[in-house]
């Protein structure tokens, strides 16, 4: 093992058997021993990375691809069928938060039983627990039963001893959106101030903006392979644009049972019913339907609607969500002071954004339609998802038009 590297990993395999039909009882297995067949599913198929210490490196991937069989294997949860990993230093995970936590003792009870596990003594962890239980927020609690915590507690509790146990190596899969947002916050920077002491992390995740926000390199694994690596700038936008394909792909398959369920969800949404909403797509330059798009880009929201009568001087609006729930933008045809309209029969609308700014992140958007008086006739919410990436690093919502001047 190189001594500048923390991590080695050489030519991995994992494969699964996945039972059709496997009894589980001795007389299932005596009289039923043909309905034991299964499928020899290869997880990982051959991949090798390194990691430098005091590097951070991101996983990513669609489900399934292997990201968190590569964790486990890392933390020796399970073995490889072939292949090496090498590891120097102590190993800490945040993959399943509060393994080995016990019900009926109290959260500080827990604390040793859990620190333990990553390998600390008794007078490390006397050492270190006024700490733990001051970064988990749960002083009040810290005494009562782990059984009585809300899961957001438990969590809480759990990441504060994982993260704190002074570890050479963490590795983090999936788990750090924990409590609320100022608890989550407080998470990435103690992330980024390990790892700026120098501790290697590993990371899976699906949101690419944590993965941007602390790594320096990315790993796309696809089918069990390696399909491309490199800093996350140059790499997140090829795996964007995978999924935005096959997204398309899935969506023109999907489209009958789409409109079938839009349907349904028409009958039950809000506002007075004279009108509805029929349809939403997000169009790109050349007309194409897309739901992945790159901060700037130009893009249409295209509508159309059904009325059961006429209504005359309506307005429609647009709003825009974040995943979390905060409104990133909302206008409308009165808020722009278009012509009012009428509508009647079938119709169609287009909205055009000239620069979609919204840094990377998941977004919903709603079409609206109001009367004169802005009474709320028809609301389809999360009529759409968008999906936006980006080759900077800006934070928040959006990325506002700027310049410096030094």
């Amino acid at each position: 093992m190189r001594e500048e590297n923390a991590i080695e990993v050489r030519d991995i395999v994992k494969k699964f058997r996945v039972f059709y039909d496997k009894g589980h009882t001795l007389k299932e297995l005596a009289l039923f021993s043909k309905r034991r067949k299964y499928e020899e599913r290869t997880v990982l198929d051959g991949i090798s990375f390194e990691v430098k210490k005091g590097e951070a490196i991101g996983l990513i991937g669609h489900n399934g691809c292997g990201k968190s069989t590569t964790l486990k294997l890392l933390t020796r949860i399970m073995y490889p069928d072939s292949g090496t990993i090498e590891m120097r230093g102590r190993v800490s995970s945040l993959i399943e938060l509060g393994a080995g936590f016990h019900p009926d003792m109290s959260g500080r009870q827990n604390i040793y039983i859990n620190a333990s596990i990553f390998g600390l003594t008794k007078k490390e962890i006397d050492a270190r627990i006024d700490k733990i239980i001051e970064f988990s927020e749960l002083e009040d609690f810290i005494d009562n039963p782990v059984r009585t915590y809300s899961s957001g507690m438990y969590a809480r509790l759990a990441f504060a001893v994982a993260i704190n146990v002074d570890a050479d190596i963490l590795l983090i899969d999936e788990i750090l959106a924990v409590g609320d947002m100022g608890f989550q916050k407080k998470c990435f920077n103690k992330l980024k101030e390990i790892k700026r002491e120098g501790t290697t992390i590993v990371i899976v995740s699906h949101s690419l903006e944590q993965i941007e926000n602390i790594c320096e390199t990315s790993y796309w694994i696809h089918k069990g392979k390696i399909k491309a690596k490199g800093k996350p700038t140059d790499v997140h936008p090829l795996y964007m644009d995978y999924i935005s394909k096959k997204k398309q792909i899935t969506a023109k398959e999907n489209q009958k049972e789409k409109e079938l369920v839009q349907e349904k969800e028409r009958d039950t949404r809000l506002g007075t019913g004279e009108a509805r909403i029929t349809r939403v797509a997000i169009l790109d330059t050349d007309g194409q339907e897309r739901q992945v798009y790159k901060t700037g880009e130009k893009i249409r929201i295209k509508g159309t609607y059904k009325c059961k009568q006429k209504i005359e001087k309506a307005s429609i609006g647009i709003e825009i969500f974040r995943s979390d729930s905060i409104q990133c933008f909302k206008t409308s045809t009165k808020t722009d002071r278009v012509e009012e309209l009428i509508l009647d029969g079938e119709g169609q609308f287009e909205f055009e954004i000239t620069e979609m700014m919204l840094l990377p992140g998941r977004y919903a958007v709603d079409a609206l339609i109001e009367d004169r008086d802005g009474l709320l006739i028809d609301c389809f919410r999360g009529a759409i998802e968008i999906d936006m990436f980006s080759d900077i690093r800006d934070s928040g919502i959006v990325r506002l038009k700027h310049q410096w001047n030094l």
